[in-house]
């Protein structure tokens, strides 16, 4: 074994794979901070300039984009509360917070952070714990699945706060827009109203911008004075020893969260950053503060996104099953190079499988660089007067939502979210949990159809299955947990004032 990560050390020192590495996670970086792009179309866009390169070098370059391409979502939705990737809308809750607060360098220092660590984490069970890990994976089936979305559902409780009908309103709503498309079980069209760039159901990336961005916009163009036009100051301070200390707990639950949920095939980062938010929210003393910007907010999706990553390739390289849009992208680049992910990867090509893991430690050090000095840029752009950053995020949106799949409808779906967010968020609703719904909608609804027809219509084979029985029991005692907590304090009150 020991031999194995001598022969990998070698690989990554060579002098051309040194180089593709901070080369991928720049580009990553930069892939990742742009509205409508994501690791998965980075990578894909990348893989035929990999053709006639060495397979050690193309697989490095891309892993590192990979990574850089997770991490980098997190810059815009803190700096101006636009999330690059849709992993990133769960840090945009208290990363944009601390950016309105003053602190923008402390959050983006925290997310840099824990994104480092996250990666490193999971790369680490990459190179331990990968069979175990992927065999467990495998179990996961429709009923699996489906108690996974609805355990993710019960975040909803939680993000809400004390507005939690408003919350359930808004991802009532989610769910229902959700619904819109081709029904995959049956095949008939559902809510288009014979609009034919809806057979696909509404696009992710712009309902994300319109929610998050462009009703920024909105509220932005509220506070702007014609008569008064003054340049805000930031603080590019990054967080003390003391409180990268508090969140040590934070950033290794999101790691483990991150690392188990990147090896279930098709869960991907953003369900991870949402499960890990949630319970580290609802197992803090500081619940209550989350969402106001504090920077544990920050630290808890941005560790879970990054170590989806090597949660990911567990089932790639053990199995050759794909456990992300990104690493279903990978497998073409693997076969470009005529190799096969499985089992025989690790007999036939031990010096790329470990190059593989020790570039992705390297990756997430020079990822860990990069972010740290580009930190007080980063800063700068936010200190913009809202009269200049206003437009800059609506061209930004607007080339976002186009560049998903070049269809100008998508403008139109961007802007119509982009007024309802605003309209929504005007009337005390909290839009991220319709970005939560539209998230888990369809994994929810698919796996619970496809598992009746598995048990002939018996809802029994939720409860027979153990994995989806536990996930369940789970999701109810977390559903009623914020409520009993709330409860056991009002009672605490009353005791303290009759005392």
């Amino acid at each position: 074994m020991l031999e194995n990560y001598i022969i990998g050390f070698n690989v990554v020192l060579a002098w051309q794979n040194l180089l593709v590495i901070p080369v991928g996670v720049v580009v990553g970086i930069l892939v990742g901070a742009m509205p409508g792009l994501s690791a998965s179309i980075g990578v894909a866009l990348l893989v035929p300039f990999t053709y006639g390169m060495d397979p050690a070098p193309s697989l490095l370059l891309l892993v590192s984009l990979y990574c850089g391409g997770e991490y980098g979502g997190s810059i815009t939705a803190i700096s101006i509360n636009t999330p690059g990737t849709p992993a990133a809308a769960a840090t945009a809750i208290d990363g944009y917070a601390c950016t309105k607060k003053g602190i923008p360098g402390k959050a983006l220092g925290t997310s840099i952070i824990a994104s480092t660590c996250g990666g490193l984490v999971s790369t680490i069970f990459l190179m331990l714990l990968a069979f175990p890990i992927a065999e467990m994976a495998l179990k996961f089936g429709p009923p699996e699945y489906f108690a996974l979305g609805v355990f993710g559902l019960t975040t909803i409780a939680s993000l809400s706060g004390k507005l939690w009908i408003k919350g359930f309103i808004a991802a009532l709503l989610g769910l229902i827009l959700r619904t819109v498309g081709i029904d995959v079980v049956t095949g008939y069209e559902r809510f288009t109203f014979g609009v034919l760039e809806l057979m696909d159901g509404i696009s992710f990336i712009p309902a994300l911008i319109g929610c998050f961005a462009m009703s920024e916009v909105f509220m932005m163009i509220e506070e702007i004075s014609p008569l008064k036009q003054t340049f805000e100051r930031f603080s590019s301070k990054l967080p003390s020893l003391a409180e990268l200390k508090d969140m040590v707990s934070t950033i290794v639950a999101g790691s483990f969260i991150g690392t188990f949920i990147g090896a279930i095939p098709g869960a991907g980062a953003s369900i991870a950053c949402w499960i890990s938010l949630d319970q580290v929210k609802r197992f803090s003393k500081e619940g209550h503060k989350f969402g106001t910007g504090i920077l544990k907010g920050v630290a808890a999706p941005e560790s879970a996104n990054n170590a989806t990553i090597g949660g990911a390739l567990i089932p790639l390289l053990t199995l050759g099953i794909p456990g992300s849009a990104t690493t279903a992208v990978l497998i073409g680049a693997f076969m470009l190079q005529g190799l096969e992910p499985g089992p025989r990867l690790f007999v036939n090509n031990p010096d790329l499988v470990y190059g593989m893991f020790v570039g992705l430690m390297v990756a997430n050090l020079w990822m860990l660089l990069f972010g740290l000095l580009g930190t007080k840029l980063w800063v700068r752009v936010i200190e913009t007067p809202k009269s200049l950053l206003a437009p800059m995020i609506v061209l930004i949106s607007f080339i976002g939502s186009y560049a998903v799949s070049n269809n100008v409808f998508d403008v139109g779906l961007m802007l119509a979210f982009g007024i309802g967010g605003y309209l929504l968020r005007k009337l005390g609703f909290p839009v991220v949990t319709i970005v939560l719904a539209l998230v888990l909608g369809m994994m929810v609804e698919q796996n619970f159809r496809r598992s009746l027809l598995q048990s002939r219509g018996s809802y029994d084979i939720f409860f027979t299955h153990p994995i989806s029985l536990v996930l369940l029991i789970l999701a109810v005692a977390f559903f009623f947990y914020p409520f009993i907590q709330e409860w056991l304090a009002d009672k605490r009150r009353m005791s303290l004032r009759q005392s």
